[in-house]
């Protein structure tokens, strides 16, 4: 559905500005929006600053679109305090959601998490039911990060319900970009680590197509999908290094297991099909 006009928030980050990019490229309407100054060059993307924490912002850069893609997010739940990542992560989804239900916007794509389970960022140990995790998983988050992300995945499922709207949650695996392949991947394909993510990853120019395609989709009600490579990074297979590091804990292998996290859902309702 070409042509729509379309607000992304958190436009300044990593995933953000790759989705600003897909959907500019896609012949969209793109309004950007973060926290930083606007540009005031000629000829610059509209950008409006705006703290999506407080309604009011929200309400200002919303109104006029018929769809939000909300990236906006503290990223991690490991440098701030845990009550600014919760309450930063939940009120600016709330707020933004609540002033797209206002407004009529039609079609709301949410970011979510691949924490949303409970791995990554817990405080006990946790390892998933089996592998590779799909969106049927049981949700067991600790976290404040995973936490707020879930609950957003909730004021989601609340949204549909009482307004003509309908959304997309996409729960990214640890998103890469050229700037920082080698810091984090070419250890692990040089030496492989325990990873809590399964040595998962997604490249961000492919977590742009998939937003966008979840944009243009005409999918009913709420749905959960998963972004991930089809392949993991490290030269061994997902049971080899999953048996490696976790022994007789290692969770049940499925389905051929070749990446920790499922893109089958993706693959068929959005028409998800990674490249890079």
């Amino acid at each position: 559905m070409p042509g729509m006009r379309i607000l992304v928030t958190g436009a300044r980050g990593k995933v953000g500005a790759a989705a600003v990019a897909a959907l500019v490229d896609a012949g969209h309407d793109v309004t950007a929006t973060d926290l930083g100054r606007p540009l005031f060059e000629a000829g610059a993307l509209p950008y409006q600053q705006a703290d999506l924490t407080d309604a009011g912002d929200a309400y200002a850069v919303v109104r006029g679109h018929d769809a939000v893609v909300h990236a906006a997010a503290i990223p991690d739940p490991a440098h701030q305090p845990p009550h600014r990542v919760f309450a930063n992560n939940l009120m600016a989804t709330f707020n933004a959601l609540e002033a797209a239900v206002r407004s009529g916007v039609l079609r709301l794509v949410n970011i979510s998490s691949e924490t949303v389970p409970g791995y990554l960022f817990p405080e006990r140990p946790f390892l998933p039911d089996y592998l590779p995790v799909d969106e049927d998983h049981p949700v067991r988050p600790q976290d404040p990060y995973a936490t707020a992300k879930h609950f957003g995945e909730q004021l989601m499922d609340a949204a549909v319900r009482r307004a003509d709207v309908t959304a997309v949650s996409i729960r990214p695996s640890w998103v890469q970009w050229e700037g920082n392949y080698e810091l984090s991947i070419g250890p692990w394909l040089r030496e492989p680590a325990p990873s809590e993510g399964f040595w998962s990853y997604i490249d961000a120019y492919d977590l742009a197509d998939a937003i966008r395609l979840a944009a243009e989709a005409e999918t009913p009600g709420h749905e959960v999908v998963y972004i991930a490579s089809p392949d993991i990074a490290a030269h061994e297979s997902l049971e080899t290094l999953a048996r490696r590091f976790h022994g007789d804990r290692a969770p049940e292998i499925r389905d051929g297991g070749g990446n920790g996290i499922s893109i089958a859902k993706a693959r068929r309702l959005l028409g998800y099909d990674p490249r890079r």
